[in-house]
Formats: C-alpha cells, sequence, structure tokens
C-alpha cells in the first residue's frame, strides 16, 4: 500500500488525501477560523456552476475537505481499475484532469445532504449583538484577557454560533467545556464573566 500511494502516478492524488488530513488537524486544533477568514462569503446559489458543484452549500473548509478527499480516493481507484485492465497505472497528466472534473458533480452530490446535517456557525437572520446576555461554552482553547477563545452559543432560535470570547474581569481565565455568561461585544470579539458573577457594566 505505502508503494502504491507513492508511486509518481498516484502522487496528485495521494497528495490531495494528505491535505485532507492536514485540513482535519487544523479543525481539531482550532485554527480553522484563521486560515478560512472570509471564505465563507454568501454566494449565488442560482448561478449554475457553483450550485452544480456545492458550493455555498456548506462553509468553505468542508467543500474543500469533500472536493479533495473525493478527487483522491477517485484518482486512486482509477488508476488502480487502469493498472488491472492495461498491465501499469496511466500518466497523472492524463488521469487527473478527467478525475478531478469527475470530482466536481460528486462534490456538489455530497455538498446538499451534508448542508442538511452541519448547523450553521452564523446566520444572518439575526444581529450577532443579540447574543449579548446569552450563555456560551468554551469549546477551543482557553480564554484569557487579550487571548480569546473559540465558544459556541446557541440564540433564540436554537442556533449554533461559533464566536471569540475573552474575559471581561482582569485576571480571569475561561477553559475549555466552561460555561460563560457573554456581557458585551467588541465589534467580532465577545466578552464574558462566569456564570454567577455579579456583574456591573462598563461607562464610557
Amino acid at each position: 500500500m505505502p508503494d502504491f500511494l507513492t508511486a509518481g502516478e498516484n502522487l496528485p492524488f495521494s497528495a490531495a488525501l494528505g491535505v485532507v488530513l492536514v485540513l482535519a488537524l487544523v479543525q481539531v486544533f482550532g485554527l480553522a477560523d484563521a486560515l478560512e477568514g472570509d471564505a465563507d462569503a454568501d454566494i449565488d446559489l442560482d448561478s449554475g456552476l457553483l450550485s452544480l458543484v456545492g458550493l455555498g452549500r456548506v462553509p468553505f473548509m468542508v467543500w474543500l475537505t469533500v472536493l479533495l478527499s473525493v478527487f483522491g480516493i477517485l484518482g486512486l481507484c482509477a488508476q488502480e481499475l487502469l493498472a488491472g485492465l492495461t498491465g501499469g497505472a496511466w500518466t497523472p497528466w492524463l488521469v487527473g484532469p478527467v478525475t478531478g472534473i469527475a470530482a466536481l458533480p460528486l462534490t456538489g452530490g455530497l455538498s446538499r445532504p451534508l448542508a442538511r446535517l452541519l448547523p450553521r456557525d452564523e446566520t444572518s437572520a439575526i444581529d450577532r449583538s443579540s447574543l449579548v446576555g446569552r450563555e456560551g461554552e468554551i469549546v477551543v482553547g482557553t480564554a484569557r484577557p487579550g487571548s480569546p477563545a473559540r465558544a459556541k452559543v446557541l440564540d433564540h432560535f436554537g442556533q449554533v454560533h461559533h464566536v471569540m470570547l475573552e474575559p471581561d474581569n482582569a485576571g480571569q481565565t475561561f477553559v475549555t467545556g466552561e460555561r460563560v455568561l457573554i456581557v458585551r461585544r467588541e465589534g467580532d470579539l465577545f466578552k464574558a464573566i462566569a456564570r454567577g458573577d455579579h456583574y456591573l457594566p462598563r461607562l464610557g
């Protein structure tokens, strides 16, 4: 198997699966937000080709992971089949483009059910300021003043939002799994206090 994956004619497909592994590690360590940036900007789903390939139906990082997975698996399977039929794998310069074209509609087909299963991190249906006053749970990292962590918050519709927050009180820290109360918002950053803390709003 290692020889098959590292063979020159299979390298593009093995590399694609390697990138999927890296993306999975990025997600585990909570770096996806930094890499994704504005990649999840609104996309017109009625624009033919984009709808066909599934762009905009799921977060971009999820879409990219599915595309690379389909491309890698499909390419390796194609090379295995071609080797069995013709006695040897074909050049990736031929198999790669054909596999890439085939992977796009397959990715679109997989994105549709995924879109129904995956919760949306954000929604334009509410103002994010309405999350102030709601409880959140730290899901990645440790939040300290000046060093925010990622937290999940449910809005009044039950929709999941992932936000970056830090303690509002100096010297306080929140660890993964801790539940906190969001008390104010500063741009894209939220401030929170431990549940049960007495809070007086800051003036000015």
